[in-house]
């Protein structure tokens, strides 16, 4: 089964969350190791991480998945603080 793993950041300012990293496969599992080490908070969704893997490092989300990034980012900051 082929792994994916897209990671996005939204900094104040930005008008779209941004890709900052994406792989698959060994490059996924890095990137998840990573992300573990440091505390990120993962969440699985493979119908959105097939979408964005399409996209470069550095591209914003495009705006037909804002509303799925948005509540992915409202449960994550919700578990987080």
């Amino acid at each position: 089964m082929k792994k994916n793993a897209v990671a996005i950041k939204y900094e104040k300012g930005d008008y779209a969350p941004k890709i900052v990293a994406k792989g698959k496969n060994r490059i996924a599992e890095i990137i998840i190791k990573i992300a573990k080490d440091n505390n990120v908070t993962i969440e699985e969704h493979s119908l959105l991480s097939e979408a964005l893997i399409q996209f470069d490092v550095g591209d914003y989300i495009p705006e037909e998945m804002y509303e799925i990034v948005a509540q992915i980012l409202a449960f994550v900051y919700k578990i987080t603080v």
